[in-house]
């Protein structure tokens, strides 16, 4: 059986986190929808909340810790990427904008990338399109047309609650980045592992700032 490689990235900071819960929900349609494919999903899920120190540490120093290098290392070899950040202030959250700086920007070049984010309100819905869309494209990941954000009223009060309407765009999402991991192949990318780490000045040290 074909197996493909799929990387969950939450960037919820509380336990438990609605942020995480629309993860597991993408994750799972995705696993589901592959398994019709006849094809198998490893999956690795990277909790942000624990990273938050390390990555600071990486911008500081320029240097990841051991954890923070698996994590680096599971996106930049992922055959499918999924990720979900909570809406602050009209866009992503500060820990995954800072999770993203420290990664290599040859590591997602073609990754086939499914956006989700959580918010109180279904105002912070277009954040997806003009915060969290623009920076995966800049990065040349490969991302699903349909993007997923849960608002506070998506969630009903059983325990998988959840709306109609949050199940059909889950569905779809998920539909949509597993027709793109059915046909990636990222096996011919080289990621070298003696690279600079991102924004390190030879000169001037990180960043030169």
């Amino acid at each position: 059986m074909t197996t493909r490689r799929l990387v969950v990235v939450s960037a919820g900071l509380s336990q438990p986190s609605s942020t995480r819960l629309l993860a597991d929900r993408l994750t799972a349609a995705v696993v589901e929808r592959l398994a019709g494919d006849e094809i198998e999903t490893t999956v690795q899920v990277v909790e942000l909340r624990d990273l938050a120190h390390d990555i600071v540490n990486n911008l500081i120093t320029g240097f990841p810790s051991p954890a923070l290098s698996e994590a680096l290392e599971a996106v930049a070899a992922a055959d499918g990427l999924i990720a979900v950040t909570p809406i602050f202030t009209t866009s992503y959250s500060g820990l995954f904008k800072s999770f993203v700086d420290v990664i290599e920007p040859e590591a997602i070049t073609d990754l086939a990338t499914l956006l989700g984010a959580t918010g109180g309100t279904e105002r912070h819905s277009l954040a997806l399109d003009y915060s969290m869309r623009p920076l995966f494209t800049y990065l040349h990941a490969v991302v699903t047309p349909t993007s997923v954000y849960a608002a506070s009223s998506d969630w009903g009060s059983g325990a998988e609650g959840h709306t109609s309407a949050l199940g059909g765009r889950i569905a779809r999402a998920a539909a949509e980045l597993a027709a793109l991991m059915v046909t990636s192949d990222r096996s011919t990318r080289v990621i070298d592992p003696f690279a600079l780490p991102v924004g390190f000045n030879p000169v001037g040290g990180y960043g030169a700032q």
